[in-house]
């Protein structure tokens, strides 16, 4: 191959960002059934083939795509993290995580929607839907474990995980300008309430 054909660096992982933000713009716009790799193609300002060439199939290219977002999330989370030392301020970081202005985006909303239904079909799209959930209650099972026993942590993490899916999903279906901050309060109201049940004499040395 020629100097001048070569690919420049970078650009295959340009082009596949760019086929991930077109999905979750088509997705928006025409919601996941109605959206075809030609949508994607168009959104993505590339040929119609690319996205055929880098995923494979419609579905491969969904599952990259919230494995992006999803990817987004935890970057977040973590640099909230960074800036929490209690236990119950690491949880408080996963909650404002949860309930950012950027997870209520109308896009990535549009994209959660879709991930929820297709993964009900798709064992791929499922098992990554499964994945995000186990790390979520992972994460939240850790910070409660450095106050209580394993099993009493468990309970908690997925109490305070149900609730977050929970009142995401009514934020966005009750209003068209969702605002994570109630929600938010509910869930550290929830979160407070587990610290002060525990007994403080079980704590893990």
């Amino acid at each position: 191959m020629s100097a001048a054909r070569m690919p420049k660096v970078g650009m295959e992982e340009e082009r596949k960002t760019s086929i991930i933000m077109g999905t979750i713009k088509a997705i928006h716009e025409k919601g996941y059934a109605a959206t075809t790799m030609a949508d994607i193609a168009k959104n993505a300002g590339v040929s119609t083939g690319l996205p055929h060439h880098y995923f494979g199939s419609k579905a491969a290219v969904f599952n990259a795509t919230m494995s992006f977002l999803l990817k987004d999330l935890s970057k977040q989370s973590r640099s909230r993290l960074l800036k929490a030392k209690t236990p119950m301020e690491r949880i408080d970081a996963i909650i404002h995580t949860n309930f950012s202005d950027e997870q209520f985006q109308p896009s990535v909303i549009s994209a959660w929607f879709a991930f929820y239904v297709v993964a009900r079909t798709e064992p791929a799209t499922r098992r990554l839907l499964q994945v995000y959930h186990r790390r979520l209650i992972s994460n939240l099972t850790a910070e409660y474990h450095r106050v209580t026993d394993r099993q009493t942590a468990i309970t908690a993490a997925e109490g305070t995980a149900a609730m977050i899916d929970g009142l995401w999903l009514q934020c966005v279906l009750t209003t068209n300008r969702p605002d994570g901050s109630p929600a938010t309060m509910l869930v550290q109201d929830y979160v407070k309430k587990c610290f002060d049940s525990f007994e403080t004499t079980d704590t893990p040395q």
